[in-house]
């Protein structure tokens, strides 16, 4: 199924009203959040799961056994600039190289203008980093909403979808949109464990990258349809 059955499919009533329905949540996720942090208000499940995931008494320490934290370094990693630019490189390289060049240029947009995006909402609502605990990697950045949340989301998920829609099986398509959907819940979940966000970042992130990546995926459906015929002259 390329992009152009896809658009098939997804003009279809039901498609659209999900659609919409999808897009109206992950909007109203973000704006309530982001109201809640422009008032200043505290989000009681912030502090409360950031305490309940490190060892009563010992705020330094991770719950859990002792490998967890580096698993979660290591995990946290994926969703730096450095390891997204080059996951969206190698990705824009493929797609270019199978000729696939309308879909190299959404890939990039969507990636390059969606960091844009993540910064000045960053510097919009100028949120401090938690200091309830300890911080178990080095931060230097505002924290609203969290950047590798948001950018996860935005690369891993909208390349799962453009590279999925490229792949003839029904399972390889699934199979590439769970691991996209994997890595972002992963890298957004990491920066909780590690003391650097606070849940609502996070939560507001992931919101915010997939509506992101959802807005490129349908504009890439929208961008296959076929040409108009020219009409008939006698």
């Amino acid at each position: 199924m390329n992009l152009r059955s896809l658009r098939r499919t997804v003009v279809g009533t039901p498609a659209v009203l999900l659609l919409v329905g999808l897009s109206s949540a992950l909007l109203w996720i973000f704006m309530a959040i982001g109201e809640d942090v422009l008032e200043g208000e505290h989000i009681s499940y912030d502090r409360e799961l950031l305490l309940w995931l490190r060892v009563p008494g010992h705020l330094n320490e991770m719950i859990g056994p002792a490998w967890l934290e580096q698993a979660f370094r290591d995990v946290t990693s994926l969703g730096s600039y450095t390891v997204l630019t080059m996951v969206v490189a190698i990705s824009v390289g493929y797609l270019l190289v199978a000729a696939r060049y309308r879909t190299a240029l959404i890939a990039a947009s969507s990636v390059s203008l969606g960091a844009l995006l993540e910064r000045e909402l960053k510097l919009s609502f100028a949120r401090l980093r938690p200091d309830l605990v300890p911080h178990l990697v080095e931060v230097h950045t505002l924290s609203f909403p969290s950047g590798h949340a948001m950018l996860s989301a935005i690369t891993y998920l909208t390349l799962g979808s453009l590279l999925a829609s490229a792949q003839p099986e029904r399972g390889l398509r699934i199979f590439i949109l769970t691991v996209g959907l994997s890595l972002t819940l992963l890298v957004g979940t990491s920066r909780v464990f590690l003391g650097v966000h606070w849940p609502s970042d996070v939560l507001a992130g992931w919101a915010a990258g997939s509506l992101w990546a959802l807005a490129f995926w349908v504009f890439a459906i929208w961008a296959a349809r076929p040409a108009s015929s020219p009409p008939e002259t006698n």
